[in-house]
């Protein structure tokens, strides 16, 4: 199987059931953030991190893998077989936030981005994140959540949230100093 099909030379892809559709589609810029996403966590695992996150990482970039693959299926082609989201991969993020945030100092304001290579790169993927959520959002809303779980939805908000735990970690474990925003008022 070739790569390459050239079906898309004329600003059209693919969904999953084979409806086409403009390459700007809501649908697409929403799968296509969530895997700009998951390369973003693929760049974070490549990082000297500990083994135990890099599993963890290796579990979220399948779960998007999963969300991708709901997204880019065409919802009016019931009956395909897909894997799923389940609310216990959201509580499995929520679980993995508490025991991080159990090492954590409380937060007494934002912080500033930053500190370390490696904490910038949690912070971009955080910040994708967010924008992948903002977009499924929008998808949901335009096609009345036709064909999206809201648990995916919920995945992402939760995912956003444990990127930024998971920064602050990472912030602790390397010396990295956590720098307040000061509001000048």
């Amino acid at each position: 199987m070739k790569i390459y099909t050239k079906k898309g030379d004329t600003g059209t892809t693919g969904l999953i059931g084979g409806t086409r559709v403009e390459k700007y589609n809501i649908r697409i810029d929403a799968y296509g953030t969530v895997d700009e996403l998951n390369s973003h966590l693929g760049l974070l695992r490549d990082r000297a991190i500990d083994q135990t996150h890099k599993d963890m990482l290796i579990e979220i970039q399948d779960r998007l893998f999963t969300i991708g693959s709901w997204l880019a299926s065409d919802p009016s082609k019931g009956g395909m077989k897909l894997p799923e989201i389940k609310v216990s991969d959201v509580e499995r993020l929520e679980k993995e936030m508490d025991a991080m945030d159990g090492e954590l100092e409380p937060m007494k304001s934002f912080i500033l981005p930053g500190g370390h290579e490696t904490v910038s790169f949690c912070h971009i993927a955080r910040c994708v994140c967010r924008r992948a959520e903002r977009l499924v959002a929008a998808l949901y809303d335009a096609t009345k959540g036709e064909g999206i779980d809201p648990v995916i939805l919920a995945y992402l908000n939760r995912l956003s949230d444990y990127l930024f735990v998971y920064s602050r970690l990472v912030s602790k474990k390397l010396g990295a100093e956590e720098i307040p925003w000061k509001p000048k008022v």
